[in-house]
């Protein structure tokens, strides 16, 4: 499997650039590379790479998604198309000046479209759904059925919305391809608007005689399980991207759930990243001697050596025990802070034993 670069590595920036210089060093590469100048055989590659980085790193939700979770939170959120639109090429590449449309034949090869973008097929509307998971759930992964109430096709039409025996007929006003072209010249080249037609709604056909079970809608809505697999890492705000499992509409493809990963507050430990913090309340001759104490880890049960002389509030690091990120094959410490305890009460005996010891 092909490990994706860094995107600031990319770029060659920092990772606290701000949003002019990434444009700024995007510009200079894209001039370098773009398959028009460029003689390398791996051109359009470079150009596509450096123009990736740039849609990500220049749109401030996907960069802070980036910079959370790596190319764990892109990929597992936004198709190739979702990557790139949004990002403002047109504006870096006005006055280039590339021959033969530039900018919109390099995408064109990208998606096999144009940079004005090719017709969509239809498509359903996206879901959302909440989720609350345990620290040790986030830790380690799990895996949870849900049900969902969704919009799915019409068993008794099948999704053709008429009754049996009576046919959808053709759109006249765009002629059953459910849009409506508009071509634009500019001196940037020819630009093709494509908008979906206000008689038919996209769908190419006007129903006569609606299906009686879903109003000639096409679709019907019904309760749907679906399964979730949440990996390990997973930090509060996390969103999964499931495709294909949204609503569904006729002739057209299915919309996407967004599962939102909330980590419940946990009893013993706290999270900072991928470290975890615990802490643990020791006595004074404890912390005046020294001793071995046993605390909890996410596994189970670990040993810490207590050295004499140790101090309220000291830090001793499990190398190893805290949670692996989404992106990464290492897993964070876990960090036991020592709390001396002061009794509330003394005896006389033990109020003069301390005495004695202040002296």
């Amino acid at each position: 499997m092909t490990t994706k670069r860094d995107y600031y590595e990319i770029l060659g920036v920092q990772k606290d650039a701000s949003k002019e210089e990434i444009k700024k060093v995007y510009r200079k590469l894209a001039m370098k590379h773009h398959p028009d100048v460029s003689k390398d055989t791996d051109a359009e590659e470079k150009f596509k790479e450096i123009s990736e980085a740039y849609a990500v790193l220049s749109d401030e939700k996907k960069r802070a998604q980036y910079d959370r979770y790596g190319h764990a939170g892109i990929d597992g959120m936004y198709s190739e198309e979702d990557i790139f639109r949004g990002a403002n090429f047109e504006d870096i590449f006005k006055n280039f000046g590339f021959g033969g449309g530039g900018f919109e034949d390099i995408f064109s090869s990208f998606f096999g479209h144009g940079f004005g973008g090719r017709p969509q097929r239809p498509r359903g509307e996206d879901l959302e759904y909440n989720m609350k998971i345990t620290l040790k759930e986030a830790a380690f992964g799990t895996e949870r059925d849900i049900e969902a109430h969704v919009f799915d096709t019409c068993p008794k039409c099948k999704g053709n919305k008429s009754e049996k025996g009576h046919d959808p007929e053709k759109c006249p006003q765009c002629n059953g391809t459910g849009q409506m072209k508009i071509v634009q010249r500019t001196p940037f080249g020819a630009f093709t608007t494509v908008s979906t037609c206000p008689k038919c709604k996209g769908h190419g056909t006007i129903v006569t005689h609606p299906c009686k079970d879903c109003r000639g809608q096409g679709r019907v809505r019904t309760k749907k399980k679906i399964n979730i697999k949440i990996p390990e890492g997973v930090d509060d705000g996390f969103t999964l991207r499931l495709r294909g499992e949204g609503n569904r509409i006729p002739n057209g493809d299915p919309g996407d759930l967004y599962v939102g990963i909330y980590v419940e507050e946990d009893d013993v430990f706290t999270r900072e990243g991928n470290t975890i913090y615990l802490e643990k309340k020791i006595s004074f001759p404890e912390a005046a001697m020294g001793t071995n104490i046993t605390v909890p880890t996410l596994e189970g049960e670990a040993e810490i050596k207590i050295p004499a002389g140790t101090q309220s509030h000291t830090l001793f690091k499990l190398k190893g025990k805290g949670i692996k990120g989404v992106n990464s094959w290492r897993r964070g410490d876990q960090l036991v802070r020592v709390i001396i305890k002061v009794p509330d009460k003394l005896s006389k005996k033990q109020k003069k034993l301390l005495e004695e010891w202040e002296d």
